[in-house]
């Protein structure tokens, strides 16, 4: 689906992401389309019809970083709604975000599909980018899991 296509939904979307954390660091992405192009985040997608949660996140990790994960756990629930723009009605978008505690289990982290970069970041270095507040505080928990 493009970005055009979710833009002004009928009703809200499904979207997953998972958290890979690695030598404690976890894995963010600099967002190469809209929404928020440009912008760091946890790396994933929307959900396919009929997919189950777990394969959605493996199949967005796998497309977006080139990383094979296992799924862990959920880590956060959160809703990402982005105003019209002008005049408009409705939300211009309107994401129900489930992410997930990952470890990658093969491959080799590069940036694909949406992805424009790949970081690996330290709990420290968080602040140096720019990130919803909660994603900053789904990383922050996928960080201290002591999973």
């Amino acid at each position: 689906m493009t970005a055009q296509e979710r833009e002004y939904p009928g009703q809200p979307m499904i979207g997953v992401g998972g958290v890979v954390v690695q030598d404690g660091r976890a894995l963010l992405v600099r967002r190469g389309s809209e929404p928020l192009r440009g912008q760091w985040s946890i790396p994933g997608g929307l959900l396919e019809v009929g997919e189950t949660l777990e394969n959605g996140v493996r199949r967005e990790l796998l497309e977006e970083t080139g990383l094979q994960v296992r799924v862990l756990e959920l880590i956060g629930v959160y809703e990402r709604i982005i105003p019209a723009e002008h005049s408009r009605p409705g939300p211009r978008f309107h994401f129900v975000i489930l992410d997930y505690l990952c470890r990658a289990e093969g491959g080799t982290a590069a940036p694909g599909s949406d992805a424009a970069e790949l970081a690996f970041v330290s709990e420290e270095e968080l602040p140096r980018y720019i990130l919803s507040d909660e994603v900053a505080r789904v990383v922050r928990k996928a960080l201290n899991s002591k999973r």
